[in-house]
């Protein structure tokens, strides 16, 4: 395959080395496409544009359902030249969905994982949570966050992606490959392309935009969006400190070392912590970027005497953007080029790594011929859903930071106020609603009791052998997964026998204790799945690729053939 041959190994010198002060990110080989030599115009099934966060995942995600594509990035590196460590919260969804593509593992040795947080105003906690009790992640094999720097993802979806190639060479990766110009029609898309050894034409089945919120397919589609600047001003700054603070997730509303201004402090991997310092509106970027002002900060907060090394800083501004549909012809929008958000939360990466994962298994279903097209329909609808939503509550929480005149700042000092003397209280004050899987309320493929993402649960194959729920969506391979809880009748399996050779549906049977049928079957002890499934009154649940519950059941009749069919598009 082409732009694979870097070593795969070389990734792990970023960063690597504690003494080191900044990042160095590895470069990725140029190929010339086969396309330049031959002069031929090949058509793809799947063509995506991007090689970041959800633009790996697409990529990643294919390669394991078996599904051919070309991934085109205009550089030849994972994150920005240069840059920060971008992107920092990864949640427990992105978690699972790594788990399913082979990376968790590399993930969770790297980064660090947390689920309590607390937030002061002044020297005074008003807030502090522990996602482990909330029910959203209570049932997970994994945890609520892991803290790790964006760069790292993106290079561990990489290594997967030429682990997967060389089993089965699926996707070609293509570096310092720029789209230049676009048209496409009702039977294909054709893209032109730049690059440093010449232009070539290619063609498309479905193109994928991920390549971030400066797109030009926006304006080659056509596509329409709410856009609203804000004036809030940030500065970043890694660093590593020899004597190292606590590991908690801590934030300021109100920093009497930051001019009562909002700060937050988060461990990432290699001992580097992620300071964000909020900035008055007016600050110049350049001077408040700065170094030695940056130390002068850093000796408000920690003590003249602190000893660290500054990894990066960068200023930076926010802004909220959301496309009033992602999906224009042939092509679909994920990531920053679907919506961007305010940076709280954790819901801007996240929400381009789920947009991922949901269009693919509808690709792949639709490209095998298991789903009929308008299945991909349900991408606009759901996950527009999600952006819409996430959107909404990043900019409460900005307006909450940093409040208008006017009754908007009465309600957050009186909130503030409240918080330090009255529990009730607490809940008012906003730092960033946590980011968790969203939930689909309006779906054509979900029922009404489904459309929200079922947990990584734990589940045992006998005594000895334990697994989770990524590892029976793993074993469905793209297919659907109906999980039947209890006891069967001959007359049962005999229906759900059939099913499974005329549906695109792989069954298995949950059991609350080892049992000698013959059926696929594992065993759910604690009741943990069917929990999970919110199926304690249902016989059956039938779980999306995505781990989204499509419908669930109490008997194996007809609303079980209908839930399929409409699952997969076909109703």
């Amino acid at each position: 395959m082409h732009g694979l041959s870097k070593n795969a190994n070389a990734s792990y010198n970023v960063a690597k080395s504690k003494s080191s002060k900044a990042y160095v990110l590895p470069e990725y080989a140029f190929v010339p496409p086969p396309e330049i030599k031959s002069g031929e115009v090949k058509k793809y099934p799947v063509v995506i544009v991007g090689a970041g966060l959800s633009g790996l995942t697409l990529a990643c995600k294919l390669a394991h359902l078996g599904v051919p594509a070309v991934l085109l990035d205009e550089d030849n590196t994972v994150g920005v030249k240069g840059a920060s460590s971008r992107g920092i919260c990864y949640t427990q969804q992105s978690l699972e969905i790594f788990a399913r593509l082979g990376i968790y593992e590399r993930i969770a040795a790297k980064g660090v994982a947390w689920q309590i947080g607390r937030t002061f105003a002044g020297d005074d906690e008003v807030f502090s949570f522990d996602l482990r009790e909330r029910s959203h992640f209570s049932s997970s094999c994994q945890p609520p966050f892991i803290n790790i720097q964006q760069f790292y993802i993106e290079m561990y979806l990489i290594e997967r992606i030429v682990e997967l190639n060389q089993q089965t060479p699926l996707i070609d990766l293509r570096w310092c490959n720029k789209v230049s110009g676009f048209l496409q029609n009702e039977e294909e898309a054709t893209l032109q392309v730049q690059t440093p050894a010449g232009n070539y034409s290619l063609q498309a089945s479905h193109v994928i935009d991920a390549s971030g919120s400066h797109t030009p397919f926006h304006d080659w589609v056509g596509a329409s969006m709410d856009s609203k600047r804000g004036d809030d001003r940030w500065c970043i700054a890694d660093v590593r400190f020899k004597h190292t603070p606590p590991t908690e997730r801590h934030t300021w509303i109100e920093a009497p070392f930051n001019d009562n201004r909002a700060v937050w402090q988060h461990l990432m991997g290699d001992d580097v912590w992620r300071i964000d310092y909020q900035m008055a509106p007016d600050a110049d970027p350049a001077y408040v970027s700065r170094e030695d002002v940056v130390r002068e900060r850093l000796a408000k907060q920690f003590g003249a005497e602190v000893e660290c090394d500054i990894v990066w800083v960068g200023p930076y501004a926010y802004k909220s953007q959301c496309l009033h549909r992602l999906h224009h012809g042939r092509v679909f929008f994920m990531g920053d080029t679907a919506k961007v958000v305010s940076p709280f939360g954790a819901r801007g990466g996240n929400t381009g790594i789920a947009d991922a994962d949901n269009l693919a298994w509808k690709l792949a279903s639709v490209l095998r011929g298991q789903a009929a097209p308008v299945l991909l329909n349900s991408y606009n609808q759901e996950r527009l859903q999600a952006a819409q939503r996430n959107v909404q509550v990043t900019n409460r929480t900005a307006r909450f930071l940093r409040a208008p005149d006017g009754m908007e700042r009465v309600f957050r000092a009186a909130s503030i106020g409240l918080a330090k003397e009255h529990a009730f209280a607490k809940s008012l004050i906003n730092t960033g609603r946590m980011a968790e899987a969203n939930r689909y309320d309006m779906s054509d493929v979900c029922d009404a009791d489904g459309g929200f993402m079922v947990q990584n649960a734990v589940i045992h194959y006998n005594a000895e052998q334990s697994g989770s729920l990524c590892d029976l969506l793993q074993w469905a391979n793209g297919r659907l997964l109906l999980l039947v809880f209890g006891e069967l009748s001959r007359k049962d399996m005999a229906k759900l026998q059939s099913l499974s050779t005329l549906a695109a549906v792989n069954v298995v049977q949950v059991v609350h204790k080892k049992r000698a049928q013959a059926t696929e079957h594992v065993i759910d002890p604690h009741k943990t799945l069917r929990r999970a499934c919110h199926a304690e009154k249902a016989q059956w649940a039938l779980l999306r690729p995505d781990a989204y519950l499509a419908a669930k059941g109490k008997s194996l009749n007809g609303q079980l053939v209908k839930a399929l069919a409409t699952a997969l598009g076909l109703h």
